[in-house]
């Protein structure tokens, strides 16, 4: 079973920045890492996609976040990060990450992000 862990997440006035972190670990055995991502779940709707990195270091970004938000990943640590600049009230949210190995999809279990005056 992976271990999936975010950090980073809390309270940012409008325009301010926050830096996510998401490690993965499956105690002393590799993992086979496709590709990590970033979604979010705000209240009333459903989770969607901001960000996702593939080994290969190729990136995809949802439009609202282009711009804004810029994903990262280090492969020799399983770990991905996603810098959130010019924050906006509407991506308050619970930011979760999503380990893809093999077969397999694996979740944190979220970090809230509040965007507020």
């Amino acid at each position: 079973q992976v271990r999936v862990v975010e950090s980073g997440g809390g309270l940012v006035q409008p325009g301010g920045s926050l830096r996510l972190s998401c490690a993965a670990s499956r105690g002393i055995f590799p993992i086979n890492i496709n590709a990590m991502g970033w979604y979010r779940q705000a209240p009333g709707k459903e989770r969607e996609l901001v960000a996702t990195i593939t080994t290969g270091g190729s990136t995809s970004y949802a439009d609202s976040v282009k711009g804004r938000f810029t994903i990262s990943g280090d492969n020799v640590k399983n770990t991905v990060f996603l810098q959130m600049n010019s924050l906006k009230p509407e991506d308050m949210a619970v930011y979760y990450c999503k380990v893809v190995a093999g077969k397999s999809d694996y979740w944190g279990q979220g970090t809230q992000v509040t965007v507020s005056s």
